[in-house]
């Protein structure tokens, strides 16, 4: 199986589909959400609500192959983070094999809008989503990311 045809798998059985509360929470407060497929096993795990932190670690047959890093949150209080959050659920929903990091390029239902514009490819790759509401810029994340393997 292609990487980018698993990560879009993977992202759609996890957060995507689950959003906060799909996930493990491990001992020191972690949350985590996994994904296994034949010899892939995916693994998201993540710090804190609003901002939060995390990684995604892609390993097949048990050696670390691709991974990524992510920070981002809801800016202000003109609406609340979980609706934000929702919303990018949807977004997150439409990830493509030529961009498999996190959504589309762009998306709109209502009043929302979700844009993310990357540089690279799967090798090697950074970029910023956005989330607008009403035009206005209430949710960003940075990410970066790539291909890795052992010494």
């Amino acid at each position: 199986m292609e990487l980018s045809e698993f990560l879009i798998k993977a992202k759609n059985k996890t957060y995507a589909s689950n959003g906060e509360g799909g996930e493990k929470i491990l001992q020191d407060g972690c949350k985590e959400l996994e994904y296994k497929e034949k010899n892939l096993y995916y693994r998201d795990r993540y710090y804190g609500f609003n901002p939060f932190i995390g990684e995604e670690v892609v390993f097949d047959n048990g050696e670390f192959i691709w991974g990524m890093n992510y920070y981002g949150g809801v800016l202000g209080d003109q609406i609340s983070a979980i609706d934000v959050y929702k919303f990018l659920q949807k977004a997150m929903r439409l990830v493509s094999e030529d961009r498999p990091y996190r959504g589309p390029s762009n998306y709109i239902e209502g009043n929302f809008e979700y844009t993310d514009k990357s540089e690279g490819n799967i090798e090697c790759f950074n970029g910023i989503e956005k989330i607008f509401f009403r035009g206005e810029k209430v949710y960003t994340l940075r990410y970066h990311g790539g291909k890795i393997r052992k010494l």
